[in-house]
Protein backbone atom coordinates (compact mmCIF):
# COMPACT_ATOMS: atom_id res chain seq x y z
CA UNK A 1 0.00 0.00 0.00
CA UNK A 2 1.59 3.53 -1.20
CA UNK A 3 2.46 6.04 1.89
CA UNK A 4 2.43 2.63 4.43
CA UNK A 5 4.71 2.71 7.48
CA UNK A 6 6.14 -0.28 5.73
CA UNK A 7 7.13 1.55 2.48
CA UNK A 8 7.82 4.67 3.40
CA UNK A 9 11.67 4.84 3.87
CA UNK A 10 11.68 3.08 0.33
CA UNK A 11 10.03 5.64 -1.35
CA UNK A 12 11.72 8.37 0.02
CA UNK A 13 14.95 6.95 -1.29
CA UNK A 14 13.00 6.64 -4.66
CA UNK A 15 12.54 10.06 -4.14
CA UNK A 16 16.01 10.61 -3.57
CA UNK A 17 16.75 9.25 -6.71
CA UNK A 18 14.34 10.98 -8.96
CA UNK A 19 15.82 14.48 -7.23
CA UNK A 20 19.10 13.46 -8.63
CA UNK A 21 17.69 12.36 -12.16
CA UNK A 22 18.78 8.86 -11.43
CA UNK A 23 15.94 6.60 -10.86
CA UNK A 24 15.45 3.95 -13.34
CA UNK A 25 12.27 2.22 -14.65
CA UNK A 26 11.98 -0.64 -17.28
CA UNK A 27 10.90 0.48 -20.51
CA UNK A 28 9.93 -1.87 -23.67
CA UNK A 29 12.37 -2.41 -26.60
CA UNK A 30 11.61 0.22 -29.55
CA UNK A 31 13.66 2.02 -32.36
CA UNK A 32 16.78 0.89 -34.07
CA UNK A 33 19.10 -0.96 -31.50
CA UNK A 34 21.48 1.37 -30.40
CA UNK A 35 21.69 0.12 -26.94
CA UNK A 36 22.29 -3.73 -26.63
CA UNK A 37 25.10 -5.98 -26.28
CA UNK A 38 24.17 -8.04 -29.52
CA UNK A 39 27.09 -6.86 -31.30
CA UNK A 40 26.73 -9.23 -34.04
CA UNK A 41 23.24 -9.47 -34.30
CA UNK A 42 23.40 -13.99 -33.28
CA UNK A 43 20.46 -13.30 -30.69
CA UNK A 44 17.99 -13.84 -33.74
CA UNK A 45 19.72 -15.58 -35.73
CA UNK A 46 18.16 -18.13 -37.63
CA UNK A 47 20.99 -21.02 -36.94
CA UNK A 48 20.75 -20.48 -33.43
CA UNK A 49 16.98 -20.70 -33.07
CA UNK A 50 17.60 -23.96 -35.47
CA UNK A 51 20.00 -25.48 -33.12
CA UNK A 52 17.50 -25.03 -30.38
CA UNK A 53 14.26 -26.49 -31.95
CA UNK A 54 16.53 -29.36 -33.34
CA UNK A 55 17.24 -29.83 -29.94
CA UNK A 56 13.85 -29.57 -28.41
CA UNK A 57 12.83 -31.88 -31.37
CA UNK A 58 15.71 -34.54 -29.89
CA UNK A 59 14.66 -34.84 -26.33
CA UNK A 60 16.50 -32.11 -24.87
CA UNK A 61 15.01 -30.50 -21.70
CA UNK A 62 13.98 -27.03 -21.33
CA UNK A 63 15.44 -26.68 -17.85
CA UNK A 64 18.34 -28.57 -16.51
CA UNK A 65 16.30 -29.73 -13.06
CA UNK A 66 19.35 -29.02 -10.71
CA UNK A 67 22.18 -28.40 -10.01
CA UNK A 68 25.32 -29.58 -11.67
CA UNK A 69 26.00 -31.95 -9.13
CA UNK A 70 23.12 -33.58 -8.58
CA UNK A 71 21.29 -34.38 -11.77
CA UNK A 72 21.46 -31.24 -13.87
CA UNK A 73 24.46 -32.19 -15.82
CA UNK A 74 23.16 -32.56 -19.22
CA UNK A 75 25.70 -33.73 -22.08
CA UNK A 76 24.80 -30.15 -23.77
CA UNK A 77 26.73 -28.33 -21.14
CA UNK A 78 29.98 -31.06 -21.14
CA UNK A 79 30.11 -30.73 -25.20
CA UNK A 80 30.01 -26.34 -24.89
CA UNK A 81 32.52 -26.65 -21.94
CA UNK A 82 34.63 -29.31 -24.56
CA UNK A 83 34.00 -27.45 -27.24
CA UNK A 84 34.90 -24.05 -25.82
CA UNK A 85 37.99 -25.04 -23.92
CA UNK A 86 39.50 -25.71 -27.11
CA UNK A 87 38.33 -22.95 -28.85
CA UNK A 88 39.63 -20.41 -26.66
CA UNK A 89 42.54 -22.44 -25.82
CA UNK A 90 41.98 -23.08 -22.19
CA UNK A 91 42.77 -26.95 -20.43
CA UNK A 92 39.02 -26.64 -19.32
CA UNK A 93 36.05 -24.73 -19.23
CA UNK A 94 32.87 -24.58 -17.00
CA UNK A 95 29.12 -23.04 -18.06
CA UNK A 96 27.41 -20.99 -15.86
CA UNK A 97 24.27 -18.90 -15.81
CA UNK A 98 25.35 -15.26 -16.70
CA UNK A 99 28.24 -13.14 -16.50
CA UNK A 100 27.44 -11.27 -13.36
CA UNK A 101 27.34 -14.82 -11.41
CA UNK A 102 30.30 -15.78 -13.12
CA UNK A 103 32.41 -13.19 -11.70
CA UNK A 104 31.12 -13.35 -8.52
CA UNK A 105 31.71 -16.35 -8.25
CA UNK A 106 35.61 -16.64 -9.39
CA UNK A 107 36.51 -14.17 -7.47
CA UNK A 108 34.66 -15.28 -3.80
CA UNK A 109 36.07 -18.95 -4.52
CA UNK A 110 39.71 -18.79 -6.04
CA UNK A 111 41.43 -16.11 -4.31
CA UNK A 112 42.36 -17.06 -0.81
CA UNK A 113 42.75 -15.87 2.84
CA UNK A 114 46.41 -14.02 2.43
CA UNK A 115 45.72 -13.17 -1.46
CA UNK A 116 45.24 -9.84 -2.68
CA UNK A 117 42.38 -8.95 -5.46
CA UNK A 118 43.93 -5.85 -7.48
CA UNK A 119 40.54 -4.18 -9.13
CA UNK A 120 40.76 -2.04 -12.11
CA UNK A 121 38.57 1.18 -11.33
CA UNK A 122 36.28 0.69 -13.81
CA UNK A 123 35.70 -2.66 -14.04
CA UNK A 124 31.89 -3.98 -13.85
CA UNK A 125 30.10 -4.36 -10.75
CA UNK A 126 30.37 -7.74 -10.56
CA UNK A 127 33.84 -8.19 -9.61
CA UNK A 128 33.42 -5.72 -6.98
CA UNK A 129 30.64 -7.55 -5.32
CA UNK A 130 32.85 -10.78 -5.58
CA UNK A 131 35.93 -9.11 -4.31
CA UNK A 132 33.77 -7.46 -1.20
CA UNK A 133 32.31 -11.19 -0.18
CA UNK A 134 35.87 -12.99 -1.08
CA UNK A 135 38.34 -14.08 1.61
CA UNK A 136 41.26 -11.67 0.05
CA UNK A 137 41.93 -8.02 1.21
CA UNK A 138 41.12 -5.72 -2.08
CA UNK A 139 42.16 -2.94 -3.49
CA UNK A 140 41.03 -0.30 -6.62
CA UNK A 141 43.76 0.46 -9.11
CA UNK A 142 43.55 3.60 -11.19
CA UNK A 143 42.37 2.35 -14.99
CA UNK A 144 45.10 0.73 -17.26
CA UNK A 145 47.83 1.95 -15.13
CA UNK A 146 49.92 -1.49 -15.21
CA UNK A 147 52.62 1.23 -12.67
CA UNK A 148 49.72 1.97 -9.92
CA UNK A 149 49.25 -1.91 -9.70
CA UNK A 150 53.13 -2.70 -9.58
CA UNK A 151 53.37 -0.08 -6.89
CA UNK A 152 49.89 -1.56 -4.90
CA UNK A 153 51.94 -5.07 -4.84
CA UNK A 154 54.75 -4.01 -3.60
CA UNK A 155 53.26 -1.71 -0.92
CA UNK A 156 51.23 -4.85 0.16
CA UNK A 157 54.28 -7.19 0.15
CA UNK A 158 56.19 -4.60 2.23
CA UNK A 159 53.71 -4.59 5.14
CA UNK A 160 53.61 -8.28 5.08
CA UNK A 161 51.43 -9.45 2.28
CA UNK A 162 52.57 -13.28 1.59
CA UNK A 163 49.65 -14.37 -0.44
CA UNK A 164 49.19 -13.74 -4.29
CA UNK A 165 47.79 -11.04 -6.29
CA UNK A 166 45.07 -11.30 -8.53
CA UNK A 167 44.69 -8.46 -11.21
CA UNK A 168 41.25 -8.41 -12.09
CA UNK A 169 40.55 -6.46 -15.41
CA UNK A 170 38.29 -5.99 -18.82
CA UNK A 171 39.69 -6.39 -21.76
CA UNK A 172 37.20 -4.18 -23.33
CA UNK A 173 35.50 -1.93 -21.03
CA UNK A 174 31.73 -2.09 -20.96
CA UNK A 175 31.17 1.68 -20.29
CA UNK A 176 34.02 3.77 -21.94
CA UNK A 177 34.68 1.15 -24.98
CA UNK A 178 38.50 1.11 -24.37
CA UNK A 179 41.60 -1.43 -24.36
CA UNK A 180 43.05 -2.97 -21.19
CA UNK A 181 46.93 -2.94 -21.71
CA UNK A 182 47.06 -7.20 -21.32
CA UNK A 183 50.72 -7.34 -22.39
CA UNK A 184 51.75 -5.19 -19.55
CA UNK A 185 49.37 -6.43 -17.06
CA UNK A 186 50.66 -10.62 -18.09
CA UNK A 187 54.26 -9.16 -17.68
CA UNK A 188 53.58 -7.62 -14.27
CA UNK A 189 51.43 -10.72 -13.30
CA UNK A 190 54.25 -12.92 -13.87
CA UNK A 191 56.86 -10.41 -12.04
CA UNK A 192 54.68 -10.33 -8.85
CA UNK A 193 53.75 -14.54 -8.90
CA UNK A 194 50.11 -13.35 -9.52
CA UNK A 195 46.92 -14.51 -11.54
CA UNK A 196 45.39 -12.43 -13.88
CA UNK A 197 41.99 -12.94 -14.27
CA UNK A 198 40.20 -11.24 -17.58
CA UNK A 199 37.02 -10.83 -18.26
CA UNK A 200 36.35 -11.07 -21.68
CA UNK A 201 32.70 -10.00 -22.00
CA UNK A 202 32.18 -7.68 -24.59
CA UNK A 203 35.50 -8.59 -27.00
CA UNK A 204 34.78 -12.55 -26.98
CA UNK A 205 33.10 -12.87 -30.56
CA UNK A 206 34.42 -10.11 -32.21
CA UNK A 207 38.41 -9.73 -31.31
CA UNK A 208 41.42 -12.10 -31.86
CA UNK A 209 41.22 -15.19 -34.86
CA UNK A 210 37.63 -16.47 -34.83
CA UNK A 211 36.87 -14.07 -32.19
CA UNK A 212 38.72 -16.01 -29.44
CA UNK A 213 38.85 -12.73 -27.76
CA UNK A 214 41.70 -10.10 -27.06
CA UNK A 215 43.31 -12.59 -24.38
CA UNK A 216 43.84 -15.48 -26.71
CA UNK A 217 47.45 -16.03 -26.14
CA UNK A 218 47.04 -15.48 -23.08
CA UNK A 219 45.37 -18.29 -22.78
CA UNK A 220 46.27 -21.83 -21.46
CA UNK A 221 48.81 -20.07 -18.92
CA UNK A 222 48.29 -21.63 -15.76
CA UNK A 223 48.38 -18.10 -14.02
CA UNK A 224 45.47 -16.74 -16.34
CA UNK A 225 41.70 -17.17 -15.75
CA UNK A 226 39.17 -15.91 -18.49
CA UNK A 227 35.24 -15.30 -18.41
CA UNK A 228 33.58 -15.20 -21.57
CA UNK A 229 30.22 -14.18 -21.87
CA UNK A 230 27.91 -15.88 -24.27
CA UNK A 231 24.29 -13.24 -24.03
CA UNK A 232 26.91 -10.67 -25.84
CA UNK A 233 28.10 -10.97 -29.01
CA UNK A 234 27.26 -14.76 -28.73
CA UNK A 235 23.15 -14.37 -28.82
CA UNK A 236 22.37 -17.12 -26.53
CA UNK A 237 22.63 -16.60 -22.32
CA UNK A 238 25.15 -17.34 -19.74
CA UNK A 239 29.19 -17.57 -19.32
CA UNK A 240 32.05 -19.79 -19.48
CA UNK A 241 34.99 -19.70 -17.37
CA UNK A 242 38.05 -20.87 -18.61
CA UNK A 243 41.37 -22.21 -16.87
CA UNK A 244 43.66 -24.66 -15.85
CA UNK A 245 42.28 -27.84 -14.92
CA UNK A 246 42.73 -27.60 -10.97
CA UNK A 247 41.08 -24.26 -11.23
CA UNK A 248 37.82 -25.76 -12.67
CA UNK A 249 37.58 -28.68 -10.69
CA UNK A 250 38.49 -26.37 -7.49
CA UNK A 251 35.50 -23.93 -8.73
CA UNK A 252 33.18 -27.80 -9.10
CA UNK A 253 34.21 -28.24 -5.61
CA UNK A 254 33.78 -25.52 -3.69
CA UNK A 255 32.60 -22.60 -5.39
CA UNK A 256 28.77 -22.13 -3.68
CA UNK A 257 27.15 -20.32 -6.71
CA UNK A 258 28.38 -23.46 -8.67
CA UNK A 259 26.87 -25.74 -6.42
CA UNK A 260 24.07 -24.63 -4.91
CA UNK A 261 22.74 -22.84 -8.18
CA UNK A 262 20.31 -24.42 -10.61
CA UNK A 263 22.43 -25.28 -13.89
CA UNK A 264 21.67 -23.17 -16.89
CA UNK A 265 19.08 -24.33 -19.58
CA UNK A 266 20.81 -26.93 -21.92
CA UNK A 267 18.77 -25.74 -24.91
CA UNK A 268 21.44 -22.27 -24.21
CA UNK A 269 24.24 -24.31 -23.58
CA UNK A 270 22.88 -26.05 -27.56
CA UNK A 271 22.64 -22.35 -28.79
CA UNK A 272 26.35 -21.12 -27.06
CA UNK A 273 27.87 -24.07 -29.18
CA UNK A 274 25.97 -23.00 -32.50
CA UNK A 275 27.22 -19.68 -31.76
CA UNK A 276 31.21 -21.02 -31.71
CA UNK A 277 30.70 -22.71 -34.86
CA UNK A 278 28.87 -19.41 -36.73
CA UNK A 279 32.47 -17.48 -35.33
CA UNK A 280 34.04 -19.89 -37.67
CA UNK A 281 32.00 -19.96 -40.69
CA UNK A 282 30.57 -16.39 -40.87
CA UNK A 283 33.80 -13.56 -40.20
CA UNK A 284 31.99 -11.46 -42.70
CA UNK A 285 30.00 -10.81 -39.42
CA UNK A 286 33.13 -8.94 -37.64
CA UNK A 287 34.64 -7.77 -40.40
CA UNK A 288 30.33 -5.52 -41.03
CA UNK A 289 30.56 -5.01 -37.43
CA UNK A 290 34.41 -3.05 -38.16
CA UNK A 291 33.54 -1.19 -40.81
CA UNK A 292 30.18 0.13 -38.56
CA UNK A 293 32.72 0.89 -35.64
CA UNK A 294 34.69 3.00 -37.80
CA UNK A 295 31.93 4.57 -39.95
CA UNK A 296 30.63 5.56 -36.34
CA UNK A 297 33.68 7.17 -35.10
CA UNK A 298 34.32 9.16 -38.06
CA UNK A 299 30.07 10.61 -37.70
CA UNK A 300 31.18 10.72 -34.27
CA UNK A 301 34.51 12.76 -34.63
CA UNK A 302 32.79 15.28 -37.38
CA UNK A 303 29.54 15.55 -36.29
CA UNK A 304 29.75 15.55 -32.55
CA UNK A 305 33.50 16.42 -31.41
CA UNK A 306 33.78 13.27 -29.56
CA UNK A 307 36.84 11.20 -30.06
CA UNK A 308 36.11 7.64 -31.32
CA UNK A 309 36.86 4.77 -28.27
CA UNK A 310 37.93 2.26 -31.31
CA UNK A 311 35.85 -0.02 -30.41
CA UNK A 312 31.68 -0.86 -30.74
CA UNK A 313 31.39 0.93 -27.37
CA UNK A 314 31.40 4.77 -28.16
CA UNK A 315 30.44 6.68 -25.13
CA UNK A 316 29.08 9.81 -25.92
CA UNK A 317 30.08 11.73 -21.92
CA UNK A 318 27.67 13.98 -21.10
CA UNK A 319 28.34 15.10 -17.46
CA UNK A 320 24.95 16.44 -15.92
CA UNK A 321 22.68 13.52 -15.41
CA UNK A 322 19.35 15.34 -16.35
CA UNK A 323 21.00 16.16 -19.50
CA UNK A 324 22.12 12.77 -20.16
CA UNK A 325 18.86 11.76 -20.00
CA UNK A 326 16.89 14.28 -21.91
CA UNK A 327 18.98 13.52 -25.09
CA UNK A 328 18.75 9.60 -24.36
CA UNK A 329 15.12 10.54 -24.67
CA UNK A 330 14.79 12.83 -27.85
CA UNK A 331 16.61 10.28 -29.53
CA UNK A 332 14.21 7.88 -28.53
CA UNK A 333 11.63 9.62 -29.76
CA UNK A 334 13.58 9.73 -33.55
CA UNK A 335 13.26 6.31 -33.43
CA UNK A 336 16.20 5.45 -31.79
CA UNK A 337 17.45 3.21 -29.34
CA UNK A 338 20.07 4.92 -27.16
CA UNK A 339 20.26 4.89 -23.42
CA UNK A 340 21.29 6.95 -20.60
CA UNK A 341 23.97 5.92 -18.11
CA UNK A 342 24.08 7.00 -14.70
CA UNK A 343 25.97 6.46 -11.60
CA UNK A 344 27.03 4.71 -9.98
CA UNK A 345 27.35 2.44 -13.28
CA UNK A 346 30.18 5.43 -14.00
CA UNK A 347 31.55 7.67 -12.16
CA UNK A 348 29.95 11.17 -10.53
CA UNK A 349 30.20 13.66 -13.10
CA UNK A 350 30.10 11.57 -16.34
CA UNK A 351 26.87 10.38 -17.69
CA UNK A 352 26.48 9.59 -21.01
CA UNK A 353 25.25 8.24 -23.83
CA UNK A 354 26.26 4.37 -24.60
CA UNK A 355 26.38 3.95 -28.45
CA UNK A 356 26.53 0.48 -29.00
CA UNK A 357 27.11 -0.85 -32.57
CA UNK A 358 25.60 -4.26 -33.70
CA UNK A 359 24.51 -5.66 -36.99
CA UNK A 360 20.99 -4.79 -35.90
CA UNK A 361 21.41 -1.86 -37.55
CA UNK A 362 23.13 -0.32 -41.18
CA UNK A 363 25.49 1.73 -42.41
CA UNK A 364 22.70 4.34 -43.03
CA UNK A 365 21.15 4.32 -39.42
CA UNK A 366 24.33 4.95 -38.14
CA UNK A 367 25.01 8.14 -40.00
CA UNK A 368 21.49 9.11 -39.08
CA UNK A 369 21.60 8.57 -35.40
CA UNK A 370 24.95 10.68 -35.53
CA UNK A 371 23.27 13.71 -37.41
CA UNK A 372 20.27 13.67 -35.21
CA UNK A 373 22.47 13.56 -32.23
CA UNK A 374 24.17 16.40 -33.29
CA UNK A 375 20.82 18.66 -33.86
CA UNK A 376 20.03 17.35 -30.19
CA UNK A 377 22.96 18.62 -28.74
CA UNK A 378 22.91 22.01 -30.28
CA UNK A 379 19.04 22.06 -29.53
CA UNK A 380 20.39 21.34 -25.98
CA UNK A 381 23.17 23.55 -25.70
CA UNK A 382 21.35 26.57 -27.51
Amino acid sequence: MTGSVWTDRYEANLRGLARKSRLRALVPRDGLDFASNDYLGLARCSRLSDAVATALANGTSVGATGSRLLRGNDPEHEALEARAADFFGAERALFFGGGYIANFAVLTTLPQKGDLVLLDELIHASAHEGARAGRAQMREVRHNDPAAAEDVIRAWRATGGTGRPWIVVESLYSMDGDFAPLEDLMALADRHDAFLFIDEAHATGIYGPEGRGLAHELEGRDNVVVLHTCGKALGAAGALVTASAPLIDYLVNRCRPFIYATAPSPLMAVAALEALAILGDEPERRERLARLVALAGEEAAVRCGVKPSGSQILPIVIGDNGRAMALAGALQERGFDVRGIRPPTVPEGTARLRVSLTLNVEAADVSALFAALAEELERADA
